[in-house]
Parts: structure tokens; C-alpha cells; sequence
């Protein structure tokens, strides 16, 4: 498992946010999430991260997120209805799990989710694959 801060990427980093329930690193156009263990992310805690995205990255900005599962924690799934009702806009999600937990639970993310979710295995993948996404989508505005 790597967290971001053992990583080379860590070198980019615009704010770290710490909240009760995990910590959140930004950078352009992306937001990594640690979620601390045994939480159970819901949909107050979401608005919280989606506030600070705006309010680091913009609003106006392709995003990618990535929730890097370095602890094991629970998501409301159906929480993402809400998101969508809110009318935000979430560019690319992906999910790096290092366990079988947190590929049982993509499952359930997957039902309510609207977009694809990519899986990894591995951090630096998912920046990789993030910020590739994100330099197209620019480059096609």
C-alpha cells in the first residue's frame, strides 16, 4: 500500500485538507482521498471534500478523484444519487484497492455511480491514467 506522501507525485501537491474522516491531498485537477479506517463516508462528508475542490481547484476544471484505499472503510453508495441531484460533476473516479474489501465494495459503488469507475492496484497507475484524462479533456475545451 503507498500513501501519497511516500510517493513522487507528492511534489505537486497544492493543499492537504485533514478532516475527521480522512485526509484529502489536491493538486491540479485532482483530489486524492485517504479515508481514515472504519468510517462510514456518506454524503455530508462528501460535500465537505466537494467544497474544497471547488474551492482549491475551481469549479470550471476537469477533476479527477481518486480514493486510494489504504484503510479499510464503508461508502453509502446510494449517496452518490445525491451528488448527482446537486447537480456536480465528477470528470474521472477511479479506486486504488490493495484488498478484497475494497473491491467488494466498487461492486456496490458501481450500481450508483453513473460514469465508470477505473480500479487499480496501484497509485501511481491511477495518477497516471488521471492525468492523462485530465490533459485530453483539456485539450478539448
Amino acid at each position: 500500500m503507498q500513501s501519497v506522501k511516500e510517493i513522487e507525485f507528492f511534489k505537486n501537491i497544492r493543499e492537504i485538507r485533514e478532516c475527521e474522516f480522512g485526509v484529502f491531498y489536491f493538486f491540479d485537477g485532482l483530489v486524492i482521498s485517504e479515508v481514515k479506517e472504519g468510517v462510514v463516508f456518506n454524503w455530508a462528508m462528501a460535500q465537505k471534500v466537494i467544497n474544497a475542490a471547488y474551492e482549491v481547484i475551481g469549479k470550471d476544471v476537469p477533476i479527477a478523484y481518486i480514493s486510494n484505499r489504504i484503510n479499510n472503510y464503508s461508502i453509502v453508495a446510494a449517496d452518490w444519487l445525491k451528488f448527482y441531484t446537486h447537480r456536480h460533476q465528477l470528470e474521472f473516479y477511479s479506486v486504488v484497492s490493495y484488498n478484497k474489501s475494497g473491491l467488494a465494495s466498487l461492486i456496490m459503488e458501481k450500481m450508483f455511480f453513473r460514469n465508470s469507475i477505473q480500479q487499480f492496484t496501484n497509485l501511481e497507475d491511477a495518477i497516471a491514467w488521471s492525468m492523462n484524462k485530465i490533459a485530453a479533456k483539456k485539450d478539448l475545451v
